[in-house]
């Protein structure tokens, strides 16, 4: 195609993709319904696993719940099961390829090949702003999830390559949350979140096929920011945050 001419079909797509976003703004999004499908949650017996795990139950999904954790898998499952939903509980160490296809052989058989011969189904990763944002004395943790960022991407890049629009993928990007994994975690800017709301974002995520849910929302401006602003300017902005902990200390008791 001659160079004029492709100049001219970017910008009329570019304006049409501007015209797209602004009526998806304006207009309420439509939800799906996600009532008797399969859904999978691992690290069900605590946290943001527990907390999605009941989201899903009172939409009445099929609920396939795995955890290293026997003791609190059985006390999520319970409480999905008082919710009206169907489930089945897997004690499985996810660090461990045998026992994820050990496991996958009793329940869904196979996860992304099934769902690609049917087009269908939803793909959520958890991350975190840290994915996005660096943080001083988190770098084994900002790695780990930059990377989940990474996987996402490159995962819903090659689903669109491969024309399996019936696959959506969304990742989760929160700030601090209330769990415990971190002790005494504060920020000048904005505040700690609670698990509940972000599962409640989470969900609104899936039901309308966000691919990226950051909470909260203004994380968006805030990466915008960092691509636009000079290093100084940055640098100033993270001082005004302030963000501090104490330490990593892994799954606290009120996770």
């Amino acid at each position: 195609m001659n160079p004029a001419l492709e100049l001219l079909v970017f910008l009329g797509t570019l304006l049409y993709a501007y015209a797209e976003a602004l009526v998806k703004l304006l207009l309420p999004a439509k939800r799906k319904a996600v009532r008797g499908e399969l859904v999978l949650v691992t690290g069900a017996a605590r946290g943001l696993g527990r907390a999605t795990a009941r989201e899903f139950a009172r939409h009445q999904s099929r609920l396939v719940l795995w955890d290293v954790e026997a003791h609190g898998l059985k006390e999520t499952a319970a409480e999905c099961e008082g919710l009206g939903a169907s489930v089945h509980t897997f004690v499985v160490d996810c660090s461990k390829r045998e026992e994820i296809y050990s496991a996958a052989e009793k329940t869904t058989r196979a996860f992304l090949p099934t769902m690609m011969n049917n087009n269908h189904g939803h793909i959520v990763t958890v991350a975190s702003a840290a994915g996005h944002f660096v943080i001083p004395f988190m770098v084994a943790y900002c790695a780990s999830k930059f990377a989940a960022v990474g996987f996402h991407k490159a995962l819903t890049d090659e689903l669109s390559s491969l024309g399996k629009d019936g696959i959506k993928t969304t990742c989760l990007c929160p700030v601090f949350i209330n769990t415990g994994f971190v002790k005494n975690p504060s920020m000048r800017l904005g505040k700690i979140l609670e698990v509940d709301e972000v599962v409640k974002a989470l969900m609104e995520g899936i039901l309308t096929n966000q691919k990226m849910v950051f909470v909260p929302s203004n994380q968006r401006f805030a990466l915008l920011l960092e691509r636009l602003l000079p290093e100084r300017a940055l640098n100033y902005l993270k001082k005004l945050t302030d963000v501090k902990f104490d330490a990593i200390v892994g799954h606290g008791s009120n996770q």
